[in-house]
């Protein structure tokens, strides 16, 4: 894709206004590089709280998203909003030939995930998904070993845990819509875990196994999971995923013939690393995330240098597939193949 040439700060909208879209107002306005000038969101109260503490310009605030499109003297759109808006309104912003910086899930549906992501791929214009583990230098160490390495996995353990017992006793937030989550504690939280064994393996799943836990009868909203994931190369990944505990922890580890390298973190700190080698030695070389390096800074590099931004929409597909066959494995009670749900897994994963 081409670099931006001009010399003048990108200028970025943000849609959706919660946690997420907050802290990337945050960055666009701090970053020298780039320039805040258009929010959007359906609540007219968030809308004027962040308007106000950003200063963005009245005129440049808006709740309709079309509007916010139309309107807005915008480079780049950085989407936040809940997960089942996420499809259509990347889809918008790039035939408006705008860059999008699209948090996760890439979407709530393999199709479209699909779709999106070939859309992105014969674009010009830069497309990141907001996996913020890619920025990780314990995680981008884990990369080097195997994916871009020639080292290879054997044998992978995944868990996260976080508190969502409100949202489930209570029912009143967006997460427990199902046309805009999508689903449940697994595509909203424990997909970042899916998604970093994925990048960091590069390893090729077959099939999906998967006990999930669902909240409602329509078999939506899942509260835990138990997941194993099948390799071409003979690898096998054991993920686990729970919204009913009290507190956050999250882990990847990965063993190989030569060691393992251990990627763990507690609630949502810095995520932190270290190896053990193949004689069972355990070194601790990480700290955590390069603070320099934030989701902002990468996507306005990527959008500046023409190169590929850390998440591709390609990585958040990836992680789509698997979270909808775990839910299907689910549903049925039975192992899935990849390629018998979804024909185009095989170039998806090639």
């Amino acid at each position: 894709m081409p670099r931006q040439t001009d010399s003048s700060p990108i200028a970025v909208g943000v849609v959706g206004l919660g946690s997420l879209g907050r802290r990337l107002c945050q960055q666009f306005v701090e970053l020298p590089r780039s320039e805040l000038v258009a929010v959007s969101d359906v609540d007219p109260d968030g809308l004027a709280e962040v308007g106000d503490e950003f200063d963005v310009p009245e005129a440049h605030r808006y709740r309709s998203f079309e509007a916010f499109l139309d309107s807005a003297p915008m480079d780049a759109v950085a989407v936040a909003t809940p997960n089942g808006l996420h499809y259509e309104q990347t889809s918008a912003v790039l035939d408006r030939g705008l860059h999008v910086l699209c948090e996760k899930p890439l979407a709530t549906d393999a199709e479209e995930a699909y779709e999106l992501t070939t859309r992105a791929e014969e674009s010009d214009r830069t497309v990141m998904v907001g996996y913020q583990r890619h920025f990780n230098p314990a995680y981008k160490r884990a990369r080097d070993e195997w994916a871009d390495g020639d080292r290879v996995p054997r044998f992978i353990t995944g868990e996260v845990t976080h508190d969502w017992q409100s949202y489930y006793e209570q029912e009143d937030d967006w997460r427990m819509n199902p046309e805009l989550s999508g689903g449940g504690h697994l595509l909203n939280v424990g997909t970042h875990v899916i998604d970093a064994i994925l990048w960091t393996t590069g390893l090729t799943p077959t099939h999906v196994n998967a006990y999930v836990d669902f909240h409602d009868d329509e078999q939506v909203f899942d509260r835990q999971s138990s997941i194993i994931i099948e390799f071409a190369e003979g690898a096998v990944a054991n993920v686990s995923d729970t919204g009913v505990v009290a507190r956050t922890r999250e882990h990847v580890h990965i063993w190989d013939d030569e060691g393992a390298i251990y990627l763990e973190g507690h609630e949502w700190d810095d995520r932190t690393g270290y190896v053990i080698d193949d004689e069972g030695t355990e070194h601790h070389p990480y700290d955590g995330y390069e603070r320099w390096l934030s989701k902002g800074t990468a996507f306005l590099d990527a959008i500046e240098t023409g190169e590929t931004p850390p998440a591709t929409a390609r990585d958040g597909l990836k992680a789509v597939l698997i979270t909808m066959a775990a839910y299907e494995s689910g549903r049925r009670n039975e192992r899935v193949a990849l390629d018998e749900l979804y024909p185009f897994a095989s170039d998806v994963f090639q």
